[in-house]
């Protein structure tokens, strides 16, 4: 029932009864396209741009602005489209995992249809299929990673190089130290990413974290001066399937020299 009054809010431009809650210049500032994104083709729905406003995605459908954003936690995902120029709105929640975007938008994309008056499609087994395709890949790259991982065990590895404590301007301090005889990586700011690291190839480790919600190893890249200790760490998820808002390949570490 909320949602559905915050969509007649958006639709209504701001308006919600006899109330203005934002003023319509602000909805306009909020749908004007800031980012633009790649289309795939005109396909189905004949779209010409896709992109990003202010906390939404911006494209247009058969000559019909759709405005859409997705949200997700561990076990649960959600759905809201507008298409304003037909006083739409779709809210879809489901209580799903990683993956079940394919559910959401099967479903969206259904009800989509049936106002635009096109000819019935089958998403479910479309997105299924791509799905599994999806699943397929991505379990077979993060299993050879950990393969790779486990015949390097024996590897001698100067654990001393790489201790210390990193910094990058956005996301803040971490620290890589030892227990167990093992490097550990700790994040001060998100004390979910904690979890041991092992060694990968070169100057390479794979983080194993203690939070396993979602699927969000991670590769920690160190680069060493000529004395061989480690001055900086780039990292990237292991998984092609690891949700985009970890965003590992932006942050840039460099350690804290001690005074």
């Amino acid at each position: 029932d909320d949602m559905s009054k915050w969509m007649i809010l958006q639709l209504n431009k701001g308006k919600y009864g006899d109330k203005r809650l934002f003023k319509e210049a602000r909805q306009r500032e909020m749908w004007q396209l800031y980012t633009v994104l790649p289309v795939g083709g005109p396909g189905r729905y004949n779209s010409h741009f896709s992109g990003y406003g202010l906390g939404w995605f911006l494209q247009d459908m058969k000559g019909n602005l759709n405005v859409s954003h997705t949200g997700g936690l561990p076990g649960m995902l959600s759905k809201v489209t507008l298409i304003p120029d037909l006083n739409l709105g779709i809210v879809i929640l489901t209580n799903t995992e990683n993956g079940g975007g394919t559910l959401f938008s099967a479903v969206n994309n259904s009800i989509v249809d049936s106002y635009l008056g096109l000819d019935k499609m089958d998403w479910t087994s479309l997105y299924l299929s791509r799905l599994s395709a999806g699943e397929k890949e991505a379990d077979s790259v993060t299993r050879k990673v950990w393969q790779t991982v486990a015949a390097a065990r024996n590897t001698p590895v100067d654990q001393a190089a790489y201790i210390g404590v990193y910094e990058d301007n956005w996301f803040g301090k971490i620290e890589i130290f030892q227990k167990g005889g093992q490097l550990w990586f700790k994040s001060y700011r998100s004390p979910k990413l904690n979890g041991p690291m092992s060694f990968y190839k070169g100057n390479t480790f794979a983080i194993k974290w203690e939070y396993q919600d979602m699927p969000c190893d991670a590769f920690a890249s160190f680069s060493l001066d000529e004395e061989g200790k480690a001055q900086s760490i780039k990292m990237k998820a292991i998984s092609p399937d690891t949700d985009f808002s970890f965003d590992f390949q932006d942050l840039n570490f460099s350690k804290k020299i001690s005074k």
